[in-house]
């Protein structure tokens, strides 16, 4: 067996150690903590400093800009971790895991300098601004647009759904540049300063309780310096594609981590709840289907270690059906054994005291975000199984 697969399955000691120091870590917060943070309408900028102070945050950033040199597999840790103790940070996937890891890949030696070392320390923040109102899930439609004007690029356009704007220092925007050969609209990666002249936020009103908002943002000719393009301006989709793969990985972890909060949260309920002359966990129809969510959970982690592995080994195309997987497998893992929780407390789970109820909101989240089930479907037919497109 390759050294690679071992790793994506038995973690190695020193993962094991950070998998216990950040579980400790996100234990002395918990969920009370989380919930107090949404009801005040704050930020979880406690625990956000004491995981950078800590290492967990820039644990995936080369060791050369004060990162810990690893990868996403201890990434995903981190955020497994504090999710599975009810104290998730989701700016983590968006911006040690997509903008830290593009700018380290692609990004020039000057934008290493100025925005690691701060990504690593929890010092800087980054948002990601790819979905747009018009195009969703086609990437092909975005209509955010970007033209040189002497020295400068001007950027055109709008996207929605992007998390934590109103904290981020700047926002990695995905725009469209036109190939001067082609004529044709390419993808390319601009950092965008949060106070930037034109740039605008509006933020969305969510069901969905967490610190981190949701923005639709508008590009009314924000004039950039040249080197705000992150990369090549020829190496768009590679380099897209090398910051939605660690999304998806951590976008697995999240779901993971959630689920397992919830799925003890159930378990805990079912050994000390007594009706009839035993726990209700005693009984089969109590007790089979939290079983399934565990060996469910379990299956997702398995999958969500293989991708971080393979993308950390420099795999990208193999990392992309993995992450993909993985995120699929999570998502449906999360859903369902919160589902389960909530039945298993009955009643109690839909009070604010057992705090499962607002998971069922939560848990929706990984199926549609970053990228919904069905297009991972269609991913898994088209690039794995080899079946013809419908569109």
């Amino acid at each position: 067996m390759s050294t690679t697969m071992i790793s994506s399955v038995v973690e190695t000691e020193e993962q094991r150690a950070l998998r216990a120091a950040v579980a400790a870590l996100g234990k002395r917060y918990g969920r009370d903590y989380f919930t107090g943070v949404v009801a005040d309408g704050a930020h979880p900028d406690a625990l956000w400093a004491e995981a950078a102070e800590l290492g967990y945050l820039g644990v995936s950033i080369p060791e050369e800009y004060g990162g810990g040199g690893g990868g996403i597999a201890e990434l995903s840790i981190v955020l497994e971790e504090l999710g599975a103790a009810g104290s998730p940070l989701l700016m983590m996937v968006v911006s040690p895991a997509i903008c830290a890891t593009v700018i380290a890949r692609f990004g020039t030696d000057a934008q290493r300098r100025q925005w690691l070392p701060g990504l690593a320390d929890g010092s800087l923040t980054m948002a990601f601004g790819i979905t747009e109102p018009d195009a969703g899930s086609n990437s092909h439609r975005i209509t955010t647009t970007a033209r040189r004007d002497g020295d400068h690029w001007v950027l055109t356009g709008r996207k929605v759904f992007v998390s934590g704007v109103d904290i981020a220092d700047a926002t990695l925007i995905v725009g469209r540049t036109e190939d001067a050969r082609t004529g044709s609209l390419k993808p390319c990666l601009f950092i965008v300063p949060r106070e930037a002249p034109g740039f605008g936020r509006s933020r969305i009103d969510m069901e969905l309780q967490a610190p981190e908002k949701q923005f639709e943002l508008v590009l009314d000719d924000v004039r950039l310096p040249a080197d705000a393009l992150v990369g090549d301006e020829d190496a768009g989709l590679l380099q897209l594609f090398a910051g939605l793969n660690p999304e998806r990985i951590m976008t697995a972890a999240f779901a993971v981590g959630m689920a397992r909060y919830a799925l003890g949260r159930a378990v805990t309920y079912a050994k000390e709840r007594t009706v009839w002359k035993t726990p209700i966990g005693a009984h089969q129809a109590v007790a089979h289907p939290l079983a399934q969510a565990h060996i469910e959970i379990e299956l997702a982690r398995l999958m969500m270690r293989k991708a971080a592995a393979l993308y950390d080994a420099g795999d990208d195309m193999g990392a992309g059906e993995a992450a993909n997987m993985a995120k699929y497998a999570a998502a449906e893992a999360c859903v369902k054994t919160v589902d389960q929780a909530v039945h298993t407390l009955g009643g109690n789970g839909l009070t604010r005291e057992y705090g499962l109820a607002q998971l069922i909101v939560a848990s929706r989240v990984a199926r549609i975000a970053p990228v919904s089930r069905e297009m991972i479907l269609n991913f898994v037919s088209h690039q794995s199984l080899g079946l013809p497109k419908s569109y």
